[in-house]
């Protein structure tokens, strides 16, 4: 994709946002004539979950703001007016474009739940009930407030002054209501459908429970930024929800990422990419950092950073994997990509556009210039492509597994939690990966949640309850202001008086 039609792409998809969030607050209450149905708001509340899967907004903030991905300006590509540079520097402020576009989509879903809530049916009510739970959660992890809307009015909007339609919640008062509305919710939601995650399940709802009292000391704390005292009463509620999870690790780790992913018993839930119909942009995975040249084609843009990669041992196949199918369809293995790369088959060298040997660097920079341009960095392709479909993909997009479930577990034991297995997990998850287990302790566990879980929207998280976050790092050489624990609340929400900006903004 050439770098003006993404900039294109991501300033329409801003724009549509901002004009359907500004439509929300000022439409007039739908005639009681008008055709309405709660099968289509569900549907819409579903398909918020594949803004997940652009390379863009929640996964941006989630994983370009960590010490995991760098997007470096690379001459006149994939400068976005510094946007994505501000967001590895940690240095964003209330306008940015993909802060502005996450609040929109998660507001957008969120509101498309509330409305089947509304009027659906028992079984839509359910559902909604659970994905509403999961953008609240999202809400809470990255802005700190949930904005909400109890008027029963089509997009939350009953008259044109905008500064009395939506409340909002605090995160403690969020985070309390999420619990509860999982712990009701979670008998009566149906079992794991064999072979499809993406329908809302019970094992889902045990996940999303154990993320959140995991979190709870950081999303309870009056300083976001710490220190966290993690109660042992919660962390043992982090071990019952992973015990109640029915699912199993996948024999071969990359069967979670494959076309056929949908198989694969570790995935709890998911996002259905539907061939030849609507389907989220999985492809971004392998497309947004391999080079023009490579198949499938990339973007040329985001990249490993080698603190990160080096984490890694060299015999690991979560980071290196390859069977005569792959070298036959794409020439390198899947995972990260450094060194030489090849055209199907693997022999033949690859070029860049000068002709140049393809040859990525672990060395990068935030801004990248002269022959560097093309070959900087340490590239990622999560998802194995679907050759058969390249365009229209099968991968469904992965939003919970078995293993963060298990790696959960583990962490919470180690911080108080009733419960025993920490050495056994950390045992298996290494035998799969065919490396040495990683120490069972906190530190151990870090490190294998940066290994197991690399590029699946989980980084973030991880490095705020883990302190980690606002440290020096590799391409960020200082420490960062408290306040960018929390995304700022976009300039033009904050017309509605009951939505505050965050502190520092």
């Amino acid at each position: 994709m050439k770098k003006n039609t993404y900039i294109k792409i991501v300033l329409t998809l801003s724009v549509a946002y901002l004009m359907v969030y500004v439509f929300s607050f000022s439409t007039e209450i739908p005639n009681a004539k008008t055709a309405y149905s709660s099968a289509t708001e569900l549907r819409t509340a579903y398909k918020g979950l594949r803004d997940f899967t652009a390379q863009t907004m929640m996964f941006s903030l989630d994983e370009v703001t960590t010490d995991a991905i760098v997007v470096p300006t690379r001459g006149g590509d994939w400068d976005d007016n510094g946007t994505l540079r501000q967001l590895h520097s940690l240095s964003w402020g209330p306008n940015h474009n993909e802060i502005r576009s996450s609040w929109f989509s998660l507001f957008q879903s969120a509101q498309a739940c509330n409305e089947a809530i509304k009027h659906g049916t028992s079984s839509e009510i359910t559902q909604a009930r659970f994905l509403r739970a999961f953008y609240y959660y999202n809400f809470v992890d990255l802005f700190g407030q949930v904005p909400y809307n109890d008027t029963g009015v089509r997009y939350g909007g009953d008259r044109n002054d905008i500064a009395t339609d939506t409340k909002v919640m605090s995160r403690s008062e969020a985070t309390d209501f999420i619990i509860s509305e999982l712990e009701t919710l979670v008998s009566s939601l149906p079992a794991r459908t064999a072979n499809d995650a993406s329908i809302v399940n019970k094992d889902a709802a045990h996940f999303l429970l154990a993320k959140l009292y995991l979190n709870k000391a950081v999303f309870k704390t009056a300083n976001p930024a710490g220190p966290y005292t993690f109660d042992a009463a919660d962390m043992t509620k982090v071990v019952q929800n992973v015990d109640a999870i029915t699912n199993t690790l996948a024999a071969q780790y990359w069967d979670n990422f494959a076309p056929a992913n949908n198989t694969s018993n570790e995935i709890i839930f998911s996002s259905k990419n539907i061939q030849g119909g609507e389907g989220g942009n999985i492809q971004a995975y392998w497309r947004m950092g391999t080079h023009y040249n490579q198949t499938p084609s990339g973007w040329n843009g985001f990249s490993t950073v080698a603190d990160y990669y080096n984490t890694f041992d060299p015999n690991d196949t979560r980071a290196h994997y390859s069977n005569p199918n792959i070298i036959s369809s794409f020439g390198n293995p899947v995972g990260f990509q450094i060194g030489q790369q090849y055209a199907p088959g693997g022999v033949t060298p690859l070029r860049d556009r000068n002709s140049n040997l393809l040859i990525y660097t672990a060395a990068v920079s935030q801004v990248v210039t002269g022959a560097a341009i093309e070959t900087a960095g340490i590239r990622g392709m999560k998802y194995i492509p679907d050759t058969a479909n390249e365009f229209a993909p099968d991968n469904d997009l992965v939003l919970m597994r078995y293993s963060d479930a298990q790696l959960m577990k583990a962490e919470a034991i180690l911080r108080g939690g009733t419960g025993s297995g920490t050495d056994a997990i950390m045992t298996s998850l290494a035998k799969r990966a065919g490396v040495t287990a990683a120490p069972s302790n906190l530190d151990g566990i870090y490190a294998e949640r940066g290994r197991e879980l690399w590029w699946e929207g989980w980084r973030r998280n991880d490095m705020i309850r883990f302190g980690k976050y606002l440290n020096a790092r590799q391409l960020k050489p200082y420490v960062s202001n408290a306040k960018y624990v929390l995304f700022p609340i976009p300039t033009e929400v904050l017309y509605n008086v009951n939505i505050k900006q965050n502190p520092g903004y």
